[in-house]
C-alpha cells in the first residue's frame, strides 16, 4: 500500500487516530465528531446543522448521534427557562466523558477524575458548547404552577431485581476485563440490568450479550454496557405468557365436602377419612348426648393400634377395636 501525503499548512484541524479508527463508530458519526471539532472557537452550529451541511440523512443522523452518546462523545441537557423557553444544550467532546465529567466542562471547570492536561485551563479545552440544538431558542407558554406537566419518571424494577441487576453487573465486571465498572457505573445501570431480569432473561443471556464479539480494547466500559442493555433487552412477555408461566396455585376448595347436618347456610368442611359431619356438629351431637359419628380414619387407627398391641404380646385374634 502506497500513500502520499503532504500536511497542509494553514485550515486544518487534530484528530487523534483513536477517533479515525475508533471501531464502534459509523463514518457519519466520525464525520459529524470530526466536524464539530474543526469549527472555530465561537461558533454556534448545532449537531442537525452539521448533518445537513454534511448530507447526513435524518436516520443516519440519528444513528450517529446514538453511538456519540454511547461512547461518551456526545452530551446533552435539556431545560426550560421561567419564561417557558425550552433549550437543548450540547457538549461535544475530542475524548470520552462520562456524565460527571461532562457536566464538570459545562460549568466551566474541568473534567473530574484523570490526568489533567498540563497549562492553565482555555476557554476551548475539550471540545465545542453549543448553546442550542437548532440555532434558537424555541418559545412555548409557560404553563401555571398548578398545571405544569410532570414528566413520567422511567420504570424502576422492584428492589430486590435491582440488587440483583447489580450483583450481575459486578460479577460480568469482575470476569471480563475490558468491562470494568466503578460502583457509581454499577449503580447507575443497576435499574436497567433489573429490567431484563424482570422480563425473565437468564444469568447466561445477560452475560452474553454484554460481553460476546467485544472489541480488544473498550475505551468506555460504561456506555458499552449502557448501549447493549438498552439495545438487546429482551421484549416484555405477554399477558398470556405471563399466566402461562405462572405457578399454579391449587383452589382453597379442593378436596373439601358439604356438612351434612343442619345450617343455615351450606358449610364445607375437609374431611380426614369418610366422616359426613363437620367438627361443630361432631361437638354439638356429643354435647346432646347422642352418637358421635366417628371417622373412618380414626377407626382404621384404633383397629390398628389394636392389631399391632396383640402381635407384641403373642396373642390371638385380636378384639375389634372400641369405637
Amino acid at each position: 500500500m502506497l500513500r502520499h501525503a503532504i500536511p497542509p499548512a494553514s485550515f486544518f484541524t487534530q484528530v487523534s487516530n483513536e477517533i479515525l479508527r475508533h471501531p464502534r463508530l459509523s463514518s457519519d458519526a466520525v464525520r459529524l465528531l470530526t466536524w464539530q471539532l474543526s469549527l472555530p472557537d465561537g461558533a454556534n452550529e448545532p449537531l442537525s446543522k452539521t448533518a445537513e451541511r454534511a448530507g447526513i440523512k435524518k436516520v443516519a443522523f440519528i444513528r450517529a448521534k446514538r453511538q456519540l452518546v454511547g461512547e461518551g462523545y456526545l452530551h446533552e441537557w435539556r431545560r426550560q427557562g421561567e419564561a417557558g423557553r425550552c433549550s437543548t444544550t450540547q457538549l461535544v467532546s475530542s475524548v470520552p466523558l462520562s456524565a460527571e465529567e461532562a457536566l464538570g466542562v459545562r460549568e466551566g471547570g474541568r473534567p473530574t477524575g484523570g490526568i489533567p492536561a498540563a497549562g492553565e485551563p482555555t476557554g476551548r479545552s475539550v471540545g465545542r458548547l453549543p448553546e442550542d440544538n437548532n440555532g434558537e431558542n424555541n418559545f412555548h407558554p409557560p404553563f401555571p404552577a398548578a398545571e405544569r406537566p410532570v414528566p413520567p419518571a422511567p420504570p424502576v424494577p422492584p428492589e430486590p431485581l435491582v440488587e440483583r441487576g447489580a450483583r450481575a453487573l459486578a460479577a460480568v465486571s469482575r470476569s471480563e476485563g475490558r468491562l470494568r465498572l466503578s460502583a457509581p457505573d454499577v449503580a447507575r445501570l443497576a435499574p436497567l440490568a433489573g429490567e431484563w431480569f424482570q422480563r425473565g432473561a437468564p444469568m447466561a443471556d445477560f452475560r452474553e450479550a454484554l460481553t460476546a464479539r467485544l472489541p480488544r480494547v473498550v475505551h468506555h466500559p460504561a456506555g458499552l454496557v449502557r448501549d447493549r442493555l438498552l439495545r438487546k433487552m429482551p421484549q416484555a412477555p405477554t399477558f398470556a405468557e405471563q399466566r402461562a408461566s405462572a405457578p399454579r396455585v391449587p383452589s382453597r376448595v379442593a378436596g373439601m365436602q358439604e356438612c351434612r347436618g343442619d345450617h343455615v347456610q351450606p358449610r364445607l368442611f375437609r374431611p380426614v377419612g369418610d366422616e359426613a359431619l363437620c367438627r361443630d356438629c361432631c361437638r354439638a351431637a356429643a354435647g346432646a348426648g347422642g352418637p358421635v359419628p366417628v371417622p373412618g380414619a380414626v377407626v382404621a387407627a384404633l383397629r390398628g393400634a389394636v392389631t399391632v398391641r396383640a402381635a407384641l404380646r403373642g396373642g390371638g385374634t385380636p378384639a375389634q377395636a372400641p369405637v
